[in-house]
């Protein structure tokens, strides 16, 4: 950190002296820890390239804050802390930074125990349970039409249109995708129907901070995708993060598969956070976020890798289509077992009543 940073983090905190180091493994912020006489705190550098309006999320961070009955959560949900001169960002050089509370617990990467997923799930819909009353016209989209299946699709479609040469692996993973248009389909008639609800949009289990003994959740984190959406985006990137047997960088394609036993625990857990602040069409549309969501990552990933690799970071020139490849197999999987999925709904709807 430079001393000019450091120097206007103190002054502006009023943190006085205080010690720094590189934290944890996101790839979007830059993030350091830092310890002082009044406590520990997470400072990050903003990513304005990934993020590109910083004041729809100050905006939307700073309602949610005015609005949250903080009581209604079991666990911790940090939010920028004011400088002294009562902004939730400030400028250093031209870059962006803000300060959060530490809170100390683990962070869990991927899972295969039920009884984490259950805990994961059931954070996630109280999260969507304490902000259900929120009204959705005081909140900004971050990303606009971050989460539109149909346009990712469509943008798939553009792309492809101007290649000229194609691979066997490319024309397997494209004409699998293109055969997506009924999920598409369905997607649009789904969210016809379903309420704006304020959602996280970014529901990995490694956003969520668990005790040291991994009994519960302490903490909520990574808030920047909190906007209008519709629970099926939040449930359904769960079940595509969480419930998947491997990760989507894992290239053992015979490996991945949906695991029945964590998609579950997921849903268990978020029924049990939610309810009862949602209704019947709501709880029926859980059931085709997974593929949803993981159709649109797939898209995403394979536009990304025709486009030449120009969002996501990749460790080889292939791993955007791998990570396509990925996410196909996934999808797949998820609709080869619909009607033991439905199974599990029922069940898991049964029990609730």
């Amino acid at each position: 950190m430079q001393q000019s940073l450091q120097n206007l983090v103190a002054q502006s905190y009023g943190l006085g002296d205080f010690s720094f180091r590189p934290f944890g493994e996101g790839l979007i912020h830059e993030t350091f820890l830092v310890e002082s006489k009044i406590g520990k705190f997470v400072l990050q550098g903003f990513n304005d390239q990934v993020f590109q309006y910083p004041d729809r999320i100050a905006s939307n961070l700073a309602q949610l804050k005015a609005e949250i009955d903080i009581d209604r959560l079991p666990y911790e949900l940090p939010l920028p802390k004011l400088t002294e001169a009562g902004e939730s960002l400030f400028d250093e050089d031209g870059k962006l930074y803000r300060l959060f509370d530490f809170v100390e617990g683990v962070t869990v990467q991927e899972t295969s125990d039920p009884k984490l997923a259950f805990l994961a799930g059931k954070a996630y819909g109280e999260f969507a349970k304490a902000t259900a009353t929120f009204d959705m016209r005081l909140f900004q989209e971050t990303i606009p039409d971050f989460h539109r299946l149909d346009l990712r699709y469509e943008r798939l479609q553009m792309v492809a249109g101007a290649k000229a040469s194609w691979t066997e692996e490319e024309s397997d993973i494209l004409r699998f995708y293109l055969c997506q248009n009924p999920l598409i389909e369905n997607y649009k008639a789904q969210t016809k129907n379903l309420p704006l609800r304020l959602t996280h949009n970014d529901t990995k289990i490694n956003n969520l901070i668990f005790s040291q003994n991994l009994k519960q959740v302490a903490a909520l984190i990574d808030l920047d995708t909190v906007m209008p959406g519709y629970l099926l985006y939040d449930f359904g990137d769960l079940v595509r993060t969480v419930a998947c047997s491997r990760s989507e960088i894992n290239t053992q394609w015979s490996d991945i598969q949906l695991d029945l036993s964590i998609f579950e625990a997921l849903l268990e857990g978020y029924f049990e956070g939610i309810l009862p602040t949602v209704s019947a069409v709501e709880l029926q549309s859980l059931l085709i976020g997974g593929e949803i969501m993981t159709c649109m990552m797939g898209l995403r990933f394979f536009t990304d890798h025709l486009q030449g690799n120009i969002y996501y970071k990749v460790d080889y020139p292939e791993q955007n289509l791998h990570r396509a490849k990925n996410q196909m197999i996934l999808l797949r999987d998820q609709q080869e077992k619909r009607s033991q999925l439905q199974l599990i709904w029922e069940k898991t709807t049964l029990s609730r009543q």
